[in-house]
């Protein structure tokens, strides 16, 4: 209960500061438009406490008003987060022009902030908003070729497709999903895996998901790791429906799947860590070693390993949030050779979290060719 209020209080806060710094851009436009200010101010406070609400209305089985509300409300927090970060850059413009007009003294009557830049701003987080619900739709395939000595020198690439935070819950259904698999049986891959957050919510209210990932029998299988989502979904109902859905749950542990060693490793928000390196058998170090990880954090030991597949940043998902994000997370989008050699790849992810909104980090499903080097023919 603790965490729970220091989480809120917290959420809040940071939530509400942008609502206020938003409002403050917007003030010049509304400051003698009491009629609209008021309601403005009252929207403002209700969609700060819409995340909350949504979760509320799902516990007490009001699933209609939770969706609806929820599309309304994290719509919206796409587009107070770019307002916001509109009028920070504004802002801090206009506390540097005293000192660069002192250089350029031409610089002096370029203030930014007023009438015009309040309505050009949240004008432009509108565009970019209403851009990013089309962007959300626009999956990409990502394909990567990764040439490895671990593979038998006359055996054929494999295939593996990668998913992650998917996000099945009020804003992401049936027709998401769908769309997921149709791509996934295009792409015909021997091998399936999910790096977490496949789940964002309660699932009794979505009967028939399981069914759909079901169509998928890739020939080495599916298999799965928990992201922080899956916890706070619930993490008993989170692991039954992947189950239901035909994966290999992959705790902490490591599995021979055909020419690979595929290790799978819980997300720390489940309150424990592991030492993944001692998931491997020193004698399993012939294989391609693959490493599932729903957080692309590198710790000691990821020698051991010659791929870690990854997710949870989403690269942002909307511009310019990917620079908060990196702070925490500097290998977010894409691949990367670590210094020990390995390879490490972050998906930007399948669905999106919170807004149904991308702006420039299309959703993605990662398909990874490991190809077989040849030996020289003499």
């Amino acid at each position: 209960m603790t965490r729970l209020i220091i989480f809120l209080t917290i959420f809040l806060s940071i939530y509400g500061a942008m609502h206020l710094l938003a409002y403050l851009g917007m003030r010049p436009l509304l400051v003698k438009r009491e009629h609209i200010r008021r309601p403005v101010l009252f929207f403002m406070l209700l969609m700060i406490a819409a995340p909350i609400l949504v979760r509320l209305l799902e516990r007490l089985d009001l699933e209609g008003s939770a969706r609806l509300l929820a599309i309304v409300g994290y719509s919206w927090m796409a587009f107070i987060f770019l307002t916001f970060a509109g009028f920070v850059a504004v802002f801090a413009w206009d506390l540097l022009l005293p000192l660069l007009s002192r250089r350029r003294p031409a610089l002096a009557d370029w203030k930014l902030h007023g009438p015009r830049c309040a309505l050009l701003i949240p004008s432009l987080a509108l565009l970019l908003s209403i851009y990013g619900v089309f962007e959300a739709q626009n999956l990409t395939v990502e394909t990567l070729s990764i040439p490895t000595d671990k593979l038998p020198a006359d055996a054929q690439p494999l295939r593996i497709a990668q998913i992650s935070d998917l996000h099945l819950g009020l804003l992401h259904r049936h027709g998401k999903l769908e769309q997921v698999v149709r791509r996934i049986e295009a792409l015909k891959p021997d091998l399936l895996v999910a790096t977490g957050d496949i789940v964002d919510a309660r699932l009794d209210h979505l009967d028939g998901l399981a069914a759909i990932f079901q169509r998928l029998n890739p020939p080495l299988g599916k298999y799965a790791v928990t992201g922080n989502h899956e916890y706070y979904a619930g993490l008993d109902q989170a692991l039954d429906f992947l189950e239901k859905s035909g994966f290999t749950l992959l705790r902490d542990r490591a599995t021979r799947v055909g020419p690979l060693m595929l290790v799978g490793v819980d997300d720390p928000a489940g309150g424990h860590s592991v030492d993944e390196a001692t998931l491997v058998d020193p004698a399993d170090r012939c294989y391609f070693t693959l490493l599932l990880k729903h957080r692309p954090l590198v710790t000691p030991g990821e020698e051991v390993f010659d791929l870690q597949l990854s997710g949870h940043a989403h690269r942002g998902q909307i511009v310019p949030f990917n620079f908060v994000t990196a702070l925490e997370y500097p290998l977010q989008n894409g691949l990367y050779r670590l210094t020990t050699g390995a390879l490490l790849y972050a998906s930007r992810g399948t669905g999106t979290w919170g807004p149904p909104i991308r702006v420039f980090s299309p959703p993605e499903i990662t398909l990874i060719e490991l190809i077989p080097r040849r030996t020289p023919q003499p």
